[in-house]
């Protein structure tokens, strides 16, 4: 298998924008246009997308609900959705409309009976995020952070049936200061379920340094930033990974 490049679209107000560290104060907006950006991933050979309703994660539902469906729209691949999806009927109304996999943050940490049940009713579709600051899960668009050791967190979930955790070094987000390989590979080792790291990501070495690790359980990468600024190549890092 190869390793999964996911290029992100996070959405605030309706516009493509990445943050610094999980911060809404310290937004970078990089269009106005989601399904434009889609479509310039798509053409760069992107097979999946990873979208984030900024504002749906503090608010705790959909708040940019549009500008996803104008993203489900316009690309032709497979598109994975985060953000304030905390309740049963929000997960079955994403996946209903189009949604290939969505994730599944807070919630998992308050309510992982909701995760169990979601996942064992759509085998295969159920992301989730595990967000961490110095090791702790954090929650609520990263404005908290528990108690929970990330591996223990993703461990409540071994039996689930989730389809994957989605690791995020919230202390690396938008930061362009490289992705945290060796806590990725850490917690991919630990689990059963493969991980997709997150955070970081930098230029085409983060993508080389995740390759060999596709053995271990990670199973991709989202960038968003260093691809925005330049820093990457999409097209590169997808033929980097199939290489």
């Amino acid at each position: 298998m190869s390793l999964i490049v996911f290029p992100a679209i996070d959405l605030k107000a309706g516009q493509v924008v990445r943050l610094a560290e999980g911060d809404m104060d310290r937004a970078t907006i990089y269009g106005d246009n989601p399904a434009a950006q889609a479509e310039s991933f798509q053409r760069a050979g992107a097979e999946w997308l990873h979208v984030v309703d900024l504002d749906g994660a503090f608010a705790g539902e959909s708040v940019n609900g549009g500008a996803v469906a104008s993203i489900l729209t316009a690309f032709d691949g497979k598109v994975q959705l985060g953000g304030g999806i905390r309740t049963r009927e929000s997960i079955e109304r994403w996946l209903d409309v189009g949604v290939e996999r969505v994730v599944i943050g807070t919630a998992a940490l308050e309510d992982p009976d909701l995760v169990r049940q979601a996942a064992r009713d759509n085998p295969g579709r159920i992301v989730v995020a595990v967000d961490a600051r110095d090791g702790l899960v954090a929650t609520r668009g990263w404005a908290d952070v528990s108690d929970v050791s990330v591996v223990d967190l993703a461990r409540r979930f071994e039996d689930a049936g989730v389809a994957s955790l989605l690791f995020t070094d919230v202390g690396r987000d938008g930061m362009l200061k490289g992705c945290n390989v060796e806590a990725t590979v850490a917690l991919a080792r630990a689990v059963s379920i493969p991980v997709i790291a997150s955070g970081g990501v930098t230029d085409i070495a983060d993508i080389h340094a995740l390759r060999p690790h596709v053995a271990d359980g990670v199973e991709g990468v989202i960038t968003g930033r260093a691809l925005y600024d330049g820093r990457l190549d999409l097209s590169w890092a997808i033929e980097v990974t199939k290489g």
